[in-house]
């Protein structure tokens, strides 16, 4: 727990936006960035997993919304 707090303590200090949710046995702290997006579990057994989403800045026009669909049929 300790981990947990130490790190959302210093986010707040950086004023980096994040948002807490609960997955499998974890806490998830999600941090986003420009252009990245960290899923950070912090599990009670102490482990802590990262896992980064990083933008190659690509940028789509309103057509690529249909793409989502398509590609969770």
């Amino acid at each position: 727990m300790k981990k947990l707090i130490d790190f959302l303590e210093r986010l707040e200090e950086k004023k980096i936006y994040y948002k807490l949710n609960k997955v499998r046995d974890a806490i998830m702290v999600e941090v986003v960035i420009p252009g990245e997006r960290w899923e950070v579990e912090f599990f009670a057994n102490g482990n802590v997993e990262i896992e980064k989403f990083i933008s190659n800045a690509e940028i789509f026009d309103v057509k690529e919304l249909e793409q989502l669909f398509l590609d969770c049929d």
